[in-house]
C-alpha cells in the first residue's frame, strides 16, 4: 500500500484511501442539502447528527439531536419516525444511515452535511 500511495504522499493517500473503503458498501441515496429544511417541517421526523460530541457542540442545526456514529449500535428510537442523518461532509452519516436501515429504521442520508449546510447553527462558530 505505501508503495502506491508514496508518489501522493503519505497523509492524502491515507485520506484517500479512508474516502474510497468508507462509502464502498454504501448506496450514496439521500436528499440534497437544499431540501433539508422542507424535510425537517414533515410530521414525525427528526435530525440525528451522527458527529462526535465535540463536534456536536462546536456547532449544529438547532433542531439536531447528538447520536454519535461510534454510539450507534445503542441507538433506540422509534421505528415508525423517519430519521434524517447529517454529520460533517455525509459519509459518516450514510455509513450510520445503511446502519440504521438495516436495523428496520427509516433514515435518509443527507448529502453534503454541514459542509453545505448555510443555514443558522447552535453553538461554535459560523
Amino acid at each position: 500500500l505505501l508503495y502506491f500511495i508514496y508518489p501522493i504522499g503519505y497523509e492524502k493517500g491515507v485520506d484517500m484511501f479512508k474516502q474510497i473503503f468508507s462509502g464502498m458498501f454504501s448506496t450514496g441515496e439521500g436528499i440534497p442539502i437544499s431540501a433539508l429544511e422542507q424535510t425537517l417541517t414533515e410530521n414525525n421526523t427528526i435530525l440525528l447528527d451522527v458527529r462526535e460530541e465535540d463536534e456536536f457542540i462546536n456547532g449544529h442545526i438547532p433542531q439536531a439531536k447528538n447520536m454519535p456514529l461510534s454510539q450507534l449500535d445503542s441507538f433506540k428510537g422509534n421505528k415508525d419516525t423517519h430519521y434524517v442523518i447529517i454529520c460533517q461532509s455525509g459519509m459518516r452519516s450514510q455509513r450510520a444511515t445503511d446502519f440504521l436501515k438495516e436495523q428496520g429504521y427509516q433514515a435518509t442520508n443527507i448529502q453534503g452535511g454541514m459542509n453545505a449546510w448555510n443555514g443558522p447553527i447552535k453553538g461554535g462558530k459560523k
